[in-house]
């Protein structure tokens, strides 16, 4: 079940206890899952799982390209999640789930921010991988970013405390369903929003909270997206809506769904609407108001990846 909206909903998205409160349950939950005999050496991780145009090479965990500066602060010991952002999800997503083995396994824990199909990489290894046995590995990738086993013993999944999705899409993008995204490409194929919404079960994230942040720059061929979007991807997508459909600013009165963060209480998204759902464990942290923020990392660290890379420097400790 998604997270119902009714006529007005308030919900807090920014409470720091909120975040404390995911981390910890997710803590709790791995831990049952480790060995009699303990591992050493817990540490955390930040990892990045880049998006369309990604071509990176897998296994590369410093290279930040993608993102921009390696230098800038932006969560505790971070690692770029490489892939080549051209072919499909279905024969890339190994070198994410090699990344997650590596720094998210026995007592090591991951937060991780997703940018545009990195929220499609993230989702399916979650869903089709993240309720299987996974080694337990030392945090110590070989030259193809793959790590060795730590004692041959497994757990369930992988220790994630919290996702950070920066325009996510999840739930596709329009410009896809044209059927030429500047050049067609079995991503492109599986950015389709009916493909894209039918590649895995969205609802099934192991318990992990996805925190949402929806930017709404728009530009002059945002017609072909319906509501508020970013230039490439829309709000029910980039917010995490179980159902396409025309979801806008509260300012903007002509689509059917609306929000925006409460006036007295930024901690706060008030939401109006007759009917819609959320995917389960989408949160909206950052919804675009002053529509300032289009989709694209320029690596400079730009657009709505900004303060998702925020997010991260202040809270993935």
């Amino acid at each position: 079940m998604g997270a119902d909206l009714g006529m007005v909903v308030a919900m807090v998205e920014r409470n720091p206890m909120k975040r404390f409160i995911a981390a910890a349950l997710s803590a709790i939950a791995a831990v049952a899952t480790l060995a009699i005999a303990p591992e050493a050496g817990a540490t955390n991780y930040s990892l990045y799982i880049c998006g369309r145009n990604c071509n990176g090479t897998p296994g590369t965990y410093t290279n930040f390209s993608y993102w921009g500066s390696s230098a800038t602060a932006a969560g505790v010991n971070k690692k770029a999640v490489n892939w080549d952002g051209y072919s499909a999800i279905s024969t890339t997503n190994s070198a994410v789930r090699d990344a997650l083995d590596c720094y998210c396994t026995g007592n090591n824990f991951c937060y991780v921010a997703v940018h545009s199909a990195g929220d499609l990489q993230l989702g399916y290894a979650l869903a089709q991988y993240g309720g299987g046995a996974r080694y337990k590995k030392n945090a110590t990738p070989n030259a193809s970013g793959v790590c060795g086993n730590t004692d041959g013993t497994t757990q369930t999944g992988w220790n994630i405390k919290w996702v950070d999705v920066a325009s996510g899409a999840g739930g596709g993008s329009e410009l896809a369903n044209m059927g030429d995204w500047t050049t067609s490409s079995p991503l492109v194929n599986d950015l389709k929003t009916g493909n894209a919404r039918a590649l895995y079960d969205h609802n099934q994230t192991r318990s992990k909270a996805f925190y949402m942040f929806a930017g709404a720059s728009g530009t002059a061929y945002s017609m072909t997206l319906p509501g508020q979007d970013d230039e490439a991807i829309a709000y029910h997508s980039s917010m995490g809506a179980a159902a396409t459909g025309s979801l806008n600013n509260w300012s903007d009165w002509t689509g059917t769904y609306f929000a925006r963060t409460n006036t007295a209480n930024a901690s706060w998204v008030e939401w109006y609407s007759s009917s819609t759902t959320l995917w389960t464990n989408r949160y909206e942290q950052f919804i675009d108001q002053g529509e300032s923020y289009n989709h694209y990392t320029n690596g400079a660290w730009g657009g709505i990846s900004s303060p998702v890379r925020a997010d991260m420097a202040a809270n993935a400790l």
